[in-house]
């Protein structure tokens, strides 16, 4: 069984297709595959739609190190052109607002799950393992006494001066 390594992944609206770029086992061959993604229309489920090609029987082993989240990132793609949407506009709503300013209440239980995703994705990429080089066990830090202070009105409230 030879080894297959994804190098490019990408899309193509007409007809719709996935498009990967890789690398034989020997690393000596880079080649071109096409796989068309079938029944596939505007009110697609893009999940379902990104499983269901990732392990499919003849196209599995080339989509074996290609992450489902981009399959499924480029299946939104494809769905949003269906839609009448631009490659830029499909991104941009694929970004959504900046997580800072949303307020994650007003969502649907699908979407907070999704958002909920990302934040776990970004948790562990950011986090810190024993195995680090750089990790440090116990880690203090000092704040400068110049550093710029948020005020709060509980930084305020004086009610507290019993305890």
């Amino acid at each position: 069984m030879m080894s297959i390594k994804a190098k490019q992944c990408g899309i193509k609206f007409n007809p719709p297709s996935v498009i990967l770029i890789y690398e034989n086992g020997d690393g000596r061959n880079v080649r071109k595959r096409v796989i068309p993604v079938r029944n596939f229309s505007q009110y697609s489920d893009c999940r379902r739609a990104a499983e269901r090609l990732k392990h499919h029987v003849r196209h599995s082993l080339y989509l074996e190190s290609v992450p489902l989240a981009q399959l499924e990132r480029l299946h939104t793609v494809l769905r949003d052109h269906l839609r009448g949407l631009t490659i830029e506009e499909s991104l941009a709503a694929q970004r959504g607002p900046d997580l800072h300013e949303e307020d994650l209440n007003k969502l649907s239980d699908e979407e907070l799950s999704r958002r909920k995703a990302q934040m776990d994705v970004l948790f562990e990429r950011n986090k810190r393992h024993k195995d680090d080089p750089d990790f440090v066990y116990d880690l203090e830090v000092e704040f400068p006494e110049h550093s710029v202070r948020e005020t709060c009105s509980w930084d305020e409230d004086q009610s507290d001066e019993g305890f």
